[in-house]
């Protein structure tokens, strides 16, 4: 936000920015979830802390249609961006936080605020960017029964790189046994290039919790909605976090939440919306991915949302060794 910041500045005072520093979809709001968001927008009761419950309703619909994910509008909880109820996951959740690396830029942050234990797994462009079971296992392993959230985000910012299903399955299972509870950011599930992102829920149903919202494929990051499904053994943690919720933020704009329906109804021209934000999405990741390679520099082609993952020290000529040390520096 920092650098945004200092970007908007630097352009008000004339200079020309390329902003690199937020990950924001450069695609309108739909047409129709901006209508819908203009005709509610007289709404001004404080709706409840969980979230309008015809909204709630919808996005248990949108998630078994879309996602597999069986669930009620009783294990949906709203929130002013996804970021937030992270945060009061946390805060809830007495336990170490467990983060592949390279990760988003607010998960450490997070749980450096509320005071719990961060754990890396280190990847590479090697691997995929992707965590293996094994490794998890053998990490698990070292202080066993210790309670621990795993963050899993795919499509993931930054790489761009995304989990298929055998990967998907070997961690759940190795989560499972463990006992870890994963918190999984799936807020560019519907921004993977072919349109069709697994989600781990169902695989691992009875302590998954999918992350979600409606500001990478909705293009509307500024309206701040987030959401968690929650399985319900996990109740007592959605509840909770409810609680806290209300001595904090209270609600989500209720114009929001009523435009948010309209937006997880779907319909033709979200499908034609999405269609389009896929396709050129693809074209442009693989397109600039394959112009760093031809510098020398190491990328992989992007899978989901908007993002690439240049290694600039290959095409530097550094060396392995010096590589490393910078990655440790930067973990």
């Amino acid at each position: 936000m920092a650098i945004n910041d200092r970007c908007n500045e630097l352009r008000r005072q004339g200079r020309d920015i390329v902003k690199l520093g937020l990950g924001q979809s450069p695609f309108p709001v739909p047409g129709s979830v901006v209508e819908a968001l203009r005709q509610h927008a007289p709404q001004k009761d404080y709706l409840p802390v969980k979230g309008l419950i015809e909204l709630r309703e919808a996005i248990a619909r949108h998630h078994c249609r879309a996602f597999g994910i069986e669930c009620t509008a009783e294990d949906v909880l709203i929130g002013p961006g996804s970021k937030e109820l992270m945060f009061l996951l946390q805060l809830c959740y007495y336990g170490d936080l467990v983060i592949p690396s390279p990760a988003w830029v607010s998960y450490a942050p997070q749980a450096k605020i509320v005071g719990r234990h961060i754990s890396v797994l280190p990847t590479s462009i090697e691997n995929d960017y992707q965590p293996t079971a094994d490794e998890l296992d053998e990490f698990c392993r070292r202080d066993r029964g210790r309670p621990r959230i795993l963050v899993l985000n795919y499509p993931s910012n930054p790489t761009g790189r995304t989990l298929l299903h055998n990967r998907l399955q070997e961690l759940a299972e190795v989560a499972a046994y463990h006992h870890v509870i994963i918190l999984s950011d799936e807020i560019y599930g519907k921004l993977h290039h072919e349109g069709n992102h697994e989600s781990i829920v169902p695989i691992c149903p009875e302590t998954s919790i999918f992350s979600g919202g409606l500001s990478k494929w909705c293009g509307a990051g500024g309206w701040r909605l987030g959401l968690f499904v929650f399985p319900p053994r996990l109740r007592w943690l959605q509840n909770a976090m409810a609680a806290v919720g209300t001595e904090t933020f209270t609600a989500t704009s209720a114009p929001i939440q009523y435009a948010a329906v309209r937006a997880f109804r779907e319909g033709p021209d979200i499908d034609r919306y999405l269609g389009h934000t896929r396709r050129i999405l693809k074209a442009l990741g693989g397109l600039l991915a394959r112009r760093l390679n031809e510098t020398g520099t190491k990328v992989l082609a992007p899978q989901g949302a908007f993002y690439l993952f240049p290694d600039f020290l290959t095409a530097t000529g550094q060396t392995r060794a010096a590589r490393y040390s910078h990655e440790q520096r930067y973990v």
